[in-house]
């Protein structure tokens, strides 16, 4: 029995969303609905056409959007489930039998933590759930090679082992070859899907720099396969090169995801539609029959070109996927202009600035909304008079209307470094305010160290980690110690683990600082035991 409720999106959401095989692309303008779209979209395939829940893969560009659509679809089954097999609406049964039906549907339809659950999350995590089941299967032509229990090093990880490359390996000078800089070019070579000898031959830059980026970026991989660990791009450059390598691996996974949804299409970089496109197609031309390729975006909202995302990837969906027909005649895409979110005077500007791309898909928002308040535009002399105008504002606002809260303010900068004559301004008429921002949780010394030690339980070659918290609290070993434990296991080439496991090894290079490291060392091993 089918479920009838996509009667609750406007026709073109509807035809979207109940879009069943082939590929199909939704140009969605802001405020759209296009979440609600995908939810439903993905409620459709599991209720009205019985797809099981582990053929579906759902790609979102944010932890966060991945988390808002599960709760969404989770409660847009339940709901349906309710009525469709009790013949209630939800609201109408009890609290005990609503928690017995919300069980039972994540267990039915979703059950995402499992691996024959709807895979749902950011380019990352899906690839990283790959890579523990195969990466195994996977050695690059350098010979390099990981386990399935890598360790994942962030941004600051990274950073470091480029600059103790860049300083100690290659005697770079730090100021041509700054660490940071460096490191982007490495991320975004990967996201271009090249390897450190392709960086080579492709990249812009000169001759010399480029000789000498791609040097670093092949003792990069060198160390990261050495501490059996992967950064960030590595999640999805490894997964494509394995596909491309792996064609048994590619199929397993080609055969498993029939209906690929990804969301904020037009932020791909070029590895990232190399992966959609490998796990569609199976790198061959697809009939179609029984899969589809759903994608969501709108080259209007392409923000992120800095980190290599490419909006003409989206502009070619067709040409790579569709039908090629012009807009009146094609099949394979959907524009949602309805908008739900902005007032129409806003819509009216931002239709006209935005008119002024030549490289876009044409779409005209519409407002659902009234026509609102009048756009003011102020063109201020500096960032002094603008920070000014800005508080003047406020404290208008505040004045004319005294139950307005602080709270209610915002103000919007282009870069961080805008905020100084903002904040200046404010503090000197006393206006509270809080910058949003700061450091992330996971950025934050004592969670970076416990995430270290963790990751050491997990990975015993994850050097990197172990080189954070050897010394963390404190137990007396010093810089000179750690350097010649180093330096012992680069001469070895094995990681730093192996060699402070080695009771007589520690005591030979160690010193004094011996009982410290063993001290590391068995409650490490302690700490082992108990996890194994």
């Amino acid at each position: 029995m089918s479920s009838n409720f996509l009667y609750h999106l406007n026709p073109a959401q509807q035809k979207a969303a109940s879009h069943l095989h082939g590929p199909m692309l939704v140009v969605a303008g802001a405020g759209s609905g296009k979440t609600r779209t995908l939810t439903y979209r993905i409620a459709n395939l599991l209720l009205n056409h019985d797809i099981a829940s582990e053929a579906i893969l759902a790609v979102t560009f944010t932890n966060k959007a991945a988390k808002e659509m599960n709760e969404r679809i989770q409660s847009l089954l339940t709901k349906e489930v309710a009525q469709r097999d009790l013949g209630k609406a939800f609201s109408e049964i009890n609290d005990w039998e609503q928690e017995k039906l919300r069980k039972k549907v994540y267990k039915r339809y979703i059950n995402s933590f499992a691996e024959d659950g709807l895979w749902m999350g950011t380019f990352h995590s899906m690839c990283c759930r790959i890579l523990r089941l195969d990466i195994d299967k996977y050695q690059d032509p350098n010979g390099r090679a990981w386990t399935k229990n890598f360790s994942i090093f962030d941004d600051s990880d990274a950073q470091s082992l480029v600059k103790d490359i860049i300083v100690n390996q290659l005697k770079l000078d730090e100021k041509k070859f700054e660490p940071r800089s460096v490191r982007f070019a490495i991320g975004n070579a990967k996201n271009k899907g090249w390897t450190p000898e392709e960086y080579e031959k492709q990249s812009d830059d000169s001759p010399y720099r480029k000789r000498a980026i791609a040097q670093v970026y092949n003792l990069y991989q060198n160390q990261l396969a050495t501490n059996n660990a992967l950064d960030f791009d590595d999640l999805i450059f490894l997964p494509v090169r394995l596909f491309q390598k792996n064609p048994e691996v590619l199929n397993y996974w080609h055969n498993r995801f029939k209906h690929i949804l990804v969301d904020e299409y037009q932020d791909t970089n070029r590895t990232q539609y190399d992966l959609i496109r490998l796990l569609a197609t199976n790198d061959n031309q697809p009939t179609w029959e029984n899969r589809s390729i759903f994608v969501v975006g709108d080259a209007d909202q392409s923000i992120y070109s800095f980190r290599s995302a490419d909006f003409t990837i989206l502009m070619e969906f067709q040409d790579a996927f569709g039908d090629r027909l012009p807009d009146a005649h094609t099949k394979t895409m959907i524009k949602l202009e309805e908008n739900y979110r902005s007032v129409a005077n806003i819509l009216e500007i931002a239709n006209q600035l935005i008119d002024n791309n030549s490289q876009r898909i044409d779409k005209i928002l519409k407002a659902t909304r009234p026509e609102g308040d009048l756009i003011e535009l102020y063109r201020a002399a500096d960032e002094v008079d603008e920070a000014q105008f800005v508080i003047e504002q406020i404290r208008r606002v505040k004045s004319k209307t005294p139950s307005a809260n602080l709270g209610h303010f915002a103000i919007l900068y282009r870069t961080n470094a805008q905020s100084r004559p903002f904040e200046e301004m404010l503090v000197r008429w006393n206006i509270p305010y809080k910058v949003v921002g700061g450091l992330r949780f996971y950025d934050r010394k004592e969670i970076k160290d416990i995430l270290s030690y963790l990751r050491l339980l997990s990975n015993p070659s994850d050097t990197l980690g172990l080189m954070r918290i050897i010394n963390i609290p404190k137990r007396s070993i010093g810089k000179a110690t750690l350097d010649k434990l180093q330096q012992a296991a680069q001469e070895l080439s094995v990681p730093i683990w192996e060699i402070i496991s080695d009771e007589t090894t520690v005591k030979t290079l160690a010193g004094r600082s011996a009982r410290g490291v063993l001290s590391f060392v068995e409650l490490m091993q302690k700490w082992q035991a108990k996890v194994s």
